[in-house]
């Protein structure tokens, strides 16, 4: 039987994938580079963190990413008419995603024996850092970088998984509550127009 955090970790990587591959589908790229764009934000992430951890990259172990990645190009080909042309469709898929590998982060990251403020801070990694990666090989401005709350709905989470934990939840309970808790943090921070105080210069 498949554990929630198995369950994260795929779900994550083709919701990512999607992410990435309709983005690069709107700047015109190719059925192979929208599947490197894709990819890269799927592992870039976990690839940061585990190099962090001093752990081989999770995908240089496991074939399946690379595989779910492709899936996630060939849901993108079939049903391009519905996912590209949907404009809430990279923000939804792109927040599953985070949602998703924040949780993962955190408990590779604990599994490792590292403290929970170290966690918090892989969560966000894994979560955030796929994105910046691919905004960077598409020639856009990392969304980490603007006033979004994003990368805060990642420590946002990782603080709803602590408190879950001291509460004694399972564990099952615990990922659940966090990965939906960065889910609802960016939903929120959306609609409602939450943005972090732009640093400005000199005027």
């Amino acid at each position: 039987m498949i554990d929630f955090i198995t369950f994260c970790d795929y779900t994550g990587t083709f919701a990512f994938a999607i992410s990435g591959i309709r983005l690069a589908s709107a700047k015109q790229f190719d059925w192979f580079g929208a599947y490197v764009v894709g990819l890269v934000t799927a592992v870039g992430g976990g690839t940061v963190r585990d190099i962090l951890l001093n752990a081989t990259p999770f995908w240089m172990e496991q074939t399946s990413y690379l595989t779910v990645s492709a899936l996630a190009l060939l849901f993108v080909i079939i049903f391009r008419k519905y996912v590209i042309r949907l404009n809430n469709t990279f923000f939804i898929f792109d927040a599953i995603g985070l949602g998703l590998f924040v949780v993962v982060g955190i408990a590779k990251t604990i599994e490792f024996g590292f403290p929970m403020w170290v966690a918090i801070v892989m969560g966000t990694i894994t979560g955030s850092f796929g994105g910046m990666i691919r905004d960077i090989l598409i020639n856009e401005e990392p969304l980490i970088f603007r006033k979004d709350i994003y990368a805060l709905a990642c420590v946002f989470g990782g603080f709803v998984y602590y408190l879950c934990m001291l509460a004694g939840l399972s564990p099952a309970i615990t990922q659940f509550s966090s990965a939906l808790g960065v889910f609802l943090m960016r939903i929120i921070a959306v609609k409602y127009h939450i943005s972090v105080p732009v640093l400005k210069g000199e005027e």
